[in-house]
């Protein structure tokens, strides 16, 4: 036992051991599945939770990285990464697998809700029943210190929800979110988190992309990339998009047990994610009122928290909103540089999932959510009117999340509307990295001196200037400083709120073309920073990190902006 009281987890037997597979177990397969988990081929999936299909390994996989904190938090041993099997598993091997382990992997299906609207279109079978896991594969499912886990590689081949896709990752996106994940939960946000990251040099797949030092905004090229698997885990990944499968066909009654695999899913969900929060001795009803003001109260504050360190979920589709309320899904994903409410880094993901615009994609997604839930309470008028209640009060909610948020971002004790819409048009008309500027605001600075550090310009117009020292001169008087003594209290408090660093775009690059080259020190560099984002850390660190984004690399392709997650 360690110091924790936790038992640590040393070889593959152990882990196995713990294993427990609530979803395959409680929830319905796909009656069409072939039985021997060979379902690789693109179809349309017509109903049950799941489809049993068997990852594709990748050929001699080549270790990169694993996430230090989550082995710890988990109570793995690092003796692990030495082990055949724990290497073959998390690198979608299950065939050669040699310890006793039930040989149980899957994927699943979930419908296509963008910015609230449903579409079926994009399905090849124009009937929304090919959406779903198209590169995502469970592999394990465990109880470990009575916590549960759910282990997912993303990379690990096809499933039938493919559309003709390889169902491959490539090393590049791999590794953007392999470090995303782990550097938004030291952000002290909830997240999906990395377990392990394998690459290949054995299978390249062709993806498309950009010239060098392109401003193109659409794809000019075919390139050939590593493939790479990278295991993600959390409590469950039951998606809103999932939720509203079911909830679709139950709506247009498309099978016999439509409505009640609807069931069977949402209380699913409470029992993986809402059962500190909903009693099980609720009714129905009651048990689905409940998950909609829980579920309201982490998107809420989820979206907050994004928005307060600069992170914009660049495609933040239903299919890609956790239904726990947490991040999942980092494809077209951004930290916000130069500050722009209207930022957005993926080209195909327009103003409706911009970094200002999140609240309103959430409250579509919460729509899409609650919409889903609807026939469950179909024949309890009461209770849908209750249920309505809380999904037409998510505005506000959300209203009264963000102002909390950017209160205590600038060490205010009450959100003032006048003094933010003041530094919101300052911030854009002076051209501010968002990151550094309300670092530096967290020094408490006497004047705008300090804060010119965040500025891509060098501020030339004097109206600009008075502006800056009003403003200030305003914000001191509403933090109401009255010695040193409070002024340190203050500054630390900020320094909790604002991050020192951030996962910057062009960081990445350099990491994950090294990375391409077999050099992975980059990548090993930037995992030991961003874990500590809030952390004041070496001077050669800081001048290497808390830096503003180079002018030369303004709009330039696969740094400024992508086209997909590829």
């Amino acid at each position: 036992m360690n110091k924790n009281n936790k038992k640590m987890i040393e070889i593959f037997d152990e882990l196995i051991s713990l294993s427990d597979y609530s979803f395959v177990n409680k929830l319905n397969g796909d009656p069409d599945a072939k039985q021997n988990g060979d379902n690789k081929s693109a179809r349309e999936v017509f109903s049950g939770h799941y489809v049993e299909v068997e990852p594709t390994a990748i050929k001699e996989p080549i270790y990169i990285s694993h996430s230090e904190n989550f082995f710890k938090e988990l109570g793995f041993s690092e003796q692990l990464l030495k082990s055949d099997d724990f290497i073959k598993l998390f690198s979608g091997d299950m065939s050669n697998i040699s310890k006793p382990i039930q040989k149980i992997a899957w994927a699943t299906g979930y419908a296509l809700s963008i910015y609230g609207r449903e579409y079926y279109a994009q399905c090849p079978f124009q009937t929304g029943n090919g959406y779903g896991d198209g590169r995502a594969i469970s592999v394990l499912e465990a109880v470990i210190n009575d916590k549960r886990w759910e282990f997912q590689l993303k990379g690990a081949g096809k499933t039938p929800y493919c559309r003709g896709a390889d169902g491959r990752a490539v090393l590049r996106s791999s590794i953007r979110e392999f470090l995303a994940q782990e550097h938004m939960n030291s952000l002290n946000i909830p997240t999906s988190r990395s377990l392990t990251l394998f690459t290949s040099k054995k299978e390249q797949v062709t993806r498309p992309w950009f010239r060098d030092n392109s401003y193109s905004m659409d794809p000019e090229v075919m390139i050939e990339e590593d493939v790479a698997i990278t295991t993600r885990v959390a409590s469950s990944f039951i998606r809103v998009g999932q939720l509203e499968l079911f909830g679709r066909r139950a709506r247009k009654n498309e099978y016999k047990n439509a409505l009640k695999e609807l069931e069977m899913i949402v209380l699913h969900l409470i029992d993986r994610e809402y059962s500190e929060d909903i009693s099980q001795d609720l009714r129905l009803e009651e048990k689905i009122i409940s998950l909609a003001n829980e579920f309201q109260s982490r998107l809420t504050s989820l979206v907050a928290n994004w928005i307060r360190v600069g992170y914009c979920q660049g495609n933040f589709n239903s299919d890609n909103c956790a239904a726990g309320g947490f991040t999942l899904d980092y494809g077209p994903f951004g930290f916000i540089e130069m500050f722009d409410p209207k930022y957005q880094s993926w080209t195909g993901g327009g103003v409706h999932f911009s970094f200002f615009n999140q609240p309103i994609a959430a409250l579509k997604n919460f729509k899409s959510f609650c919409n889903s839930l609807k026939p469950l309470l179909s024949s309890n008028k009461n209770a849908l009117e209750e249920f309505e209640k809380i999904e037409n009060n998510f505005s506000k909610v959300m209203q009264e999340k963000m102002q909390n948020m950017w209160a205590k971002k600038l060490g205010l004790d009450n959100f003032n509307v006048e003094l933010f819409e003041d530094l919101i048009n300052l911030m854009i008309d002076t051209k501010v990295d968002y990151t550094i500027f309300f670092r530096e605001l967290s020094n408490i600075p006497n004047d705008m001196s300090s804060l010119e550090k965040s500025f891509y310009e060098n501020l030339k117009d004097e109206n600009i200037k008075l502006r800056w020292n009003s403003w200030l001169k305003i914000w001191r008087s509403l933090i109401n400083i009255k010695d040193e003594e409070s002024k340190q209290k203050l500054s630390i408090q900020m320094k909790l709120i604002n991050p020192k660093y951030i996962l910057r775009e062009w960081h990445l690059v350099k990491a994950y073309q090294e990375a391409q080259n077999g050099n992975y020190t980059l990548v090993n560099e930037l995992q030991e920073i961003m874990t500590k984002p809030y952390d004041e850390q070496t001077k050669e660190i800081e001048e290497k990190y808390y830096i503003k984004k180079p002018k030369d690399l303004f709009g330039i392709a696969g740094i400024s902006h992508v086209s997909c997650s590829s």
